[in-house]
């Protein structure tokens, strides 16, 4: 299973940090040429390697930590989304009708057309992400949910690997709404940081 970040602020840099403390290899990409990115990249860990949008997206799992409205751009750099799966990290602080009355990362699944779209790893602020998430004995919860079941056990042994335990809320609109930002109110589970006994 190959992995890529899109977005190398302070979200897509904190979970590189995740990937490099397992010594998982991990792509970033963003807007900026690959070159700018690779200075961070190595400071992160020799795991996390600077490469272009196109190649980034070779990986079979794609996370998003890009502003929300840059999605649209990130999606039309492929011609088909089929057999990825793409988990959204990402918050969008906007009105209702900026994203179809839709949670917003339903309003994200129409642009990855063939994707398996999951949303994840969002509800949390980049420090607590960037630090280990094991805890006296507890791992830090990362909630994921998606309205495609099979798409989040990847998703989960993915957060297990890299430390956290993952807790399923189901569908994007349902469970999912908790951990969603809508017409600039956060979701009651967003900037929760729980732990578990067990992952």
């Amino acid at each position: 299973m190959s992995y890529s970040i899109v977005g190398f602020g302070k979200i897509g840099q904190a979970l590189a940090r995740a990937f490099t403390r397992k010594h998982i290899n991990v792509t970033v990409a963003s807007r900026r040429p690959p070159e700018e990115l690779e200075p961070q990249a190595r400071a992160i860990g020799p795991t996390v390697i600077a490469k272009s949008l196109r190649d980034a997206l070779e990986a079979d799992t794609i996370i998003l930590a890009v502003p929300f409205g840059e999605h649209r751009e990130v999606a039309k750099a492929l011609p088909s989304w089929k057999g990825k799966t793409v988990i959204d990290a990402m918050n969008a602080l906007v009105p209702s009708d900026d994203v179809d009355g839709l949670v917003s990362s339903a309003f994200v699944a129409k642009s990855f057309t063939g994707a398996k779209l999951v949303k994840g790893f969002n509800h949390l602020p980049a420090a607590n992400l960037a630090a280990d998430p094991v805890v006296h004995a507890g791992h830090r919860v990362v909630f994921l949910s998606s309205d495609d079941e099979d798409a989040i056990a990847p998703v989960a042994d993915l957060a297990k690997q890299l430390g956290f335990a993952p807790v399923k809320l189901g569908k994007l609109n349902e469970g999912g709404a908790l951990v969603h930002a809508r017409d600039r109110v956060w979701g009651p589970l967003i900037f929760q940081d729980l732990f578990k006994e067990k992952q």
